[in-house]
């Protein structure tokens, strides 16, 4: 095992002394203090894999086996004895002598086997507990070192450059993740602030032109999402707007909900108060046997029933839309975070879904999370809705106003907000990736 000495004046130039010499992987074996700095004794990863093999005890080399020239040495023969041992050796002939030799070596080399028997029985194999011990220690040690560098690394981008750092961490409290926030501020140029970032992420959000608004293109649009979003309230603010500007009798409402109790009955209510009829369908014919006798409306909106992202019959519900050629506008609950909201698109996106609609913005302390899903997954917003009131409460994009509301400051100070001097070691923790986490956990 081949460890390697580093000195340095600190240990921010001793760790950039082991990466050079040893790569990333490397690990650290001690750190210390000395005279002259600070000491820390590193090995490379090729060296650590070693520590995983058993190796068997070799056998010992360069043997000399006994030979008669050897034996003869130890006594001078006379004349006349080389002279009978020549004419004994014709008479045998020289099968007999090379039986001989061969009983020689065999003999010796039993003599050398207990010996070797012996050292292997002195020193047992490694078991395979104490193997995988090892290596869960290894793996340990490698993850705490890549954290510390992970660590250092943020330390020095904040000396370095306090202007980003600074961007970066209101970023991130304001709701947007890591990734999307790394990627925007390493483009940013030296004179950048929080207006050019407004500015880029305003680039980045699609927003559905006056083409492609639902209401005034027409179709037959299912308006889908987790249970709690406001999909049943959604789709009455959407047909309150096409029957103010098409006539309640072009517009027609549909619902599948028939697990939760009184959904049909609320949007009957809804359906009544706009004089739009409300058909109630099961399955995928049903759905395709009432859409037939709706093809003269000119917008036709489906309220789905309410399941968790993870249910199993989102799938049946997305197959079933599918076979129906009706295109979905994704919902999307502004409050929920950032892990939920990747799941719920997750689940639900596919090649049916044209858009999404933000929800519950009256509810939401910050729109930074939603935002950021939206952009990282090219949703395209048609609308967003902050609001029980129908129609008032479902709007127009507006840009500007979504971009105020994600980078406004709260007036309370929150626990969940990243303190300047956490932000290292937050930072470290955010970028591992998917692998270095597995690697720590196990």
């Amino acid at each position: 095992m081949n460890a390697r000495k580093f000195i340095a004046v600190n240990s921010r130039e001793a760790f950039k002394l082991v990466r050079l010499e040893l790569g990333e992987d490397a690990v650290i074996l001690s750190n210390r203090k000395v005279s002259e700095g600070v000491e820390i004794v590193a090995m490379g990863s090729t060296e650590l894999a070693k520590l995983s093999e058993t190796r068997a005890v070799k056998p010992l080399a360069n043997h000399v086996e006994p030979s008669f020239a050897k034996a003869e040495a130890t006594s001078a023969p006379t004349p006349a004895l080389r002279k009978q041992a020549l004419n004994q050796a014709a008479a045998l002939g020289a099968k007999v002598l090379d039986a001989n030799t061969k009983r020689e070596v065999t003999a010796a080399k039993q003599e050398i086997a207990p010996p070797v028997a012996a050292v292997a029985a002195v020193v047992p194999a490694p078991s395979a507990a104490e193997n995988a011990g090892i290596m869960s220690e290894i793996k340990v040690m490698h993850s705490m070192l890549q954290e510390q560098l992970a660590c250092m690394n943020w330390s020095d981008m904040q000396h370095r450059n306090p202007k980003q750092s600074s961007l970066m961490r209101e970023m991130i409290n304001v709701g947007f993740s890591p990734t999307l926030s790394r990627t925007l501020l390493d483009k940013m140029p030296a004179d950048g602030d929080t207006t050019w970032v407004r500015r880029i992420l305003g680039h980045n959000i699609r927003v559905a032109s006056a083409q492609e608004d639902v209401v005034a293109r027409g179709g037959v649009y299912a308006l889908v999402g987790p249970t709690g979003v406001g999909k049943t309230t959604t789709t009455a603010k959407m047909a309150a707007r096409a029957v103010v500007r098409y006539g309640a009798d072009k517009v027609a409402l549909i619902t599948t909900d028939s697990y939760r109790i009184g959904a049909h009955e609320q949007l009957k209510i809804y359906g009544k108060i706009l004089g739009v009829a409300v058909h109630a369908v099961r399955d995928t014919e049903d759905l395709k046997l009432t859409l037939s006798g709706l093809k003269h409306k000119h917008l036709v909106l489906i309220d789905t029933m309410g399941v968790g992202q993870r249910d199993s019959r989102v799938a049946g519900q997305a197959e079933m839309f599918d076979a129906a050629g009706v295109k979905r506008l994704l919902l999307l609950n502004a409050t929920s975070g950032g892990s939920t909201l990747e799941d719920v698109v997750r689940m639900y996106k596919g090649s049916g879904v044209v858009g999404c609609i933000p929800t519950k913005l009256d509810e939401a302390v910050t729109l930074g999370t939603v935002l950021d899903v939206v952009i990282r997954h090219k949703l395209t917003m048609h609308y967003i809705a902050s609001g029980q009131r129908v129609p008032e409460d479902l709007h127009e994009v507006n840009l500007e106003y979504l971009l105020h509301r994600a980078f406004k400051a709260s007036a309370t100070p929150s626990a969940f907000e990243v303190q300047e001097l956490e932000f290292p070691a937050f930072m470290a923790g955010a970028l591992l990736t998917p692998k270095m986490r597995a690697e720590h956990a196990a």
